[in-house]
């Protein structure tokens, strides 16, 4: 679809499409492209699922400079396209701050939220922002912080480094990333999907890579304190991708959310095991 200013946002649907609108918006870096398990749990829960690529991900123009509240006025526009008039939507990782954007800055149109694994915004007060965060994930912010030469130049390593690794490799290239947790998770099937998911959004440009962790340390562009609307929040004690502490800060911060910090969960098994859980909560949210 094209935006009012002239941009293409690529959007993918699966499910029933009669079903309840649910909104996917994935983690940094990656595309709209939809899990065929949580394709499978919508048609079963008679959902419309629905995700796109950020702008600068895959098929989607880039938008230079873009915050993480920019968002809303895309997913306005896709729903507007789609006609649809009311919908949930849910996060994970670097998606969980745009479905928080989202829910409070429609919230004439969203009936329900969730963030799994989210980020917290860069300058929380009482955030030890990197405490418990793998080394990889402190280094990439660190070049963010550096300047966009540096910034752009880490990207573009990650990048190759990302479209040449086989699912086998996803370990290895991810090690100080992964938890006992995730690391069982990770077999080949669930690394080719990552992977795929992955190359799909950032084959084409390292645009949105660049620009979705640029949005991440600047302000969001909204205030949590605006969120009016039901939210779930999860977040995993192993996670060391988005670590623990983050989602302790959000669970303080967000008006009424009900958070789920649990001890077995690490990053990566959210998005494996915990969508089918959050379908069904959103649903009833929906349904009230």
């Amino acid at each position: 679809m094209t935006t009012a200013d002239g941009r293409t946002l690529a959007v993918y649907e699966g499910g029933d499409p009669n079903g309840v609108p649910i909104l996917v918006q994935n983690g940094t870096p990656g595309s709209g492209l939809l899990y065929g398990p949580h394709v499978r749990d919508a048609e079963e829960k008679a959902i419309r699922l629905l995700s796109y690529d950020r702008p600068g991900y895959g098929a989607s123009s880039r938008h230079e400079g873009r915050s993480v509240a920019d968002c809303a006025a895309d997913i306005a526009a896709i729903c507007d396209a789609l006609g649809v008039d009311r919908f949930c939507t849910w996060g994970v990782s670097g998606g969980g701050p745009h479905a928080l954007a989202t829910a409070a800055l429609l919230p004439d149109r969203v009936a329900a939220a969730a963030a799994l694994a989210p980020v917290a915004p860069f300058e929380a007060e009482g955030l030890d922002f990197y405490e418990g965060m793998g080394q990889q994930n402190v280094d990439d912010f660190g070049t963010v912080l550096a300047g966009a030469e540096e910034h752009l130049a880490a990207v573009e390593r990650n990048r190759e480094q990302l479209l040449a690794a086989t699912p086998e490799d996803l370990v290895d290239v991810w090690k100080t990333l992964l938890g006992p947790a995730d690391v069982e998770i990770l077999d080949v099937e669930v690394a080719g999907f990552i992977l795929e998911n992955t190359r799909a959004g950032i084959e084409p440009s390292w645009a949105g890579w660049f620009d979705d962790e640029e949005a991440m340390v600047r302000p969001w562009g909204f205030e949590l304190s605006a969120i009016r609307v039901p939210v779930l929040h999860w977040q995993g004690e192993q996670d060391k991708m988005v670590p623990f502490g983050h989602g302790v800060w959000l669970s303080n911060h967000i008006p009424g959310v009900e958070s789920h910090l649990s001890p077995e969960d690490g990053h990566l098994t959210l998005y494996g095991h915990r969508v089918p859980e959050v379908h069904a909560w959103l649903l009833e949210r929906y349904a009230a």
